[in-house]
């Protein structure tokens, strides 16, 4: 991180906030300004830093490409980086047994949260010898106490029904302030107990863990919370603002005990604005090579972006060299099956800028014809944190095949000026 950090100082892209910026709301709405990342000095004395990966322009900083192959690097990279055990981690720098969430600079972010949220906090679970680190937003009960959103059938779910079933308690740490890249891919879906050999593979070297007194084996950090998921306690979370800039349900959730926390010295704390764009990108760019590699069976495909405005989750454009007709329905076809939550697709021509918002509506105004190239599919499962979908998280579902037709290309050559 501190690496990234000075990466970013160098490169003009950090924006440093050095007066004494209060943790409930101030700094959230700082950050939500701040169109980059964000550096604070003092908050209630902590250091903390927010939209580390803001835009695309950070991570292809940290994924060393342009911002228009990130793509394509990423549906290139599989799982099987190295991953290395070590002794001792600057993390330990400092060791607390007496837990106090509360010093931390844990942030209450807009009006009606339920209070302060601890929204990139990498929580690592292992059981029956298969481990997973994943972000879920956790909730500060109180000093030592933590609700944790566990979304079914996600992988920590499952491992804490399978351990809950047995009346075990499951050993967790959650690491803040993590390498970027190790953060990231611990976002994305890859194989059981992958995540880390995946940011090994991103990073193009080793993954260093070091092991925590509970047994899970953690990146090294800025700072670690080390504690259980209990098999039977549960507590009201929530209303807490998700990717779609509403408010999330209040839902009975596990609650993780902190039984230790270790830090280094001067520690710098990582938030991520709910809803903000660094949220929204560690979100949706896991889900953009999947849809790739999807539509690349049965089409050649170019590029594809999850756009802000549909809160990189809910909508999808996906650029294709058109072969044969059909292939646009085709590639709406395919991006649905990657993405399950996806809500509405629009599949373009490769002379069109996906990244251009405004090309991609001039696209669907002079290449779709609504009866034969608009794609409508009812009632079928979408994303529960869509607002205007049903309660059991079915939906309907749009595709729009904004490609050219073939046979009648000439007719929509756009016009070029010669050099």
């Amino acid at each position: 991180m501190r690496e990234f950090i000075d990466q970013l100082r160098k490169n003009g892209k950090l924006v440093e906030v050095t007066e004494p910026v209060s943790k409930v709301f101030e700094a959230p709405r700082i950050a939500k300004k701040t169109p980059g990342p964000v550096l604070f000095h003092d908050i209630d004395g902590n250091k903390a830093i927010m939209n580390v990966l803001g835009s695309r322009d950070e991570l292809a900083t940290m994924f060393g490409v342009d911002k228009d192959k990130i793509i394509k690097k990423l549906s290139e990279v599989s799982p099987d980086g190295e991953v290395v055990i070590v002794k001792n981690s600057p993390t330990m720098e400092v060791i607390e047994d007496e837990v106090d969430l509360t010093k931390l600079p844990i942030m209450t972010h807009f009006e009606k949260d339920a209070g302060p949220y601890l929204t990139a906090g990498v929580v690592v679970t292992e059981y029956e010898g298969v481990m997973n680190a994943a972000i879920h937003r956790l909730l500060v009960v109180d000093k030592t106490r933590l609700a944790a959103r566990l979304v079914a059938p996600r992988h920590s779910y499952v491992m804490h029904k399978k351990a809950s079933d047995k009346g075990e308690k499951l050993p967790v740490a959650i690491v803040l302030g993590a390498d970027p890249t190790v953060t990231f891919a611990s976002t994305t879906r890859v194989p059981a107990g992958k995540e880390f050999n995946y940011a090994a593979a991103l990073r193009g070297k080793p993954v260093e863990l070091f092991e925590c007194s509970n047994g899970i084996k953690v990146p090294h950090a800025e700072i670690v919370l080390e504690g259980y998921i209990d098999p039977v306690e549960r507590v009201d979370e929530g209303p807490f603002v998700d990717i779609t800039g509403t408010y999330d349900l209040v839902r009975k959730e596990p609650v993780i005990h902190i039984t230790r926390i270790l830090h280094r010295k001067d520690p710098i704390y990582h938030g991520i604005l709910p809803a903000g764009p660094e949220h929204l990108l560690m979100m949706g760019v896991p889900y953009e090579p999947r849809i790739f590699n999807a539509v690349s069976e049965v089409t050649t495909v170019k590029n594809v972006v999850l756009t802000e405005g549909g809160c990189c989750y809910l909508h999808a454009v996906v650029q294709i060299e058109k072969q044969t007709e059909g292939d646009g329905k085709n590639a709406i076809m395919a991006a649905f099956a990657a993405h399950t939550s996806l809500k509405h697709v629009v599949v373009v021509d490769d002379d069109i800028d996906i990244f251009d918002l405004h090309d991609v509506e001039f696209a669907i105004a002079t290449r779709v014809k609504g009866d034969m190239d608009v794609m409508i599919i009812p009632n079928v499962r979408g994303s529960s944190l869509d607002p205007r979908g049903a309660p059991d998280g079915t939906t309907t579902k749009m595709g729009i095949d904004a490609t050219k037709v073939l046979k009648e290309a000439q007719n929509f050559e756009r016009a070029k000026m010669p050099e």
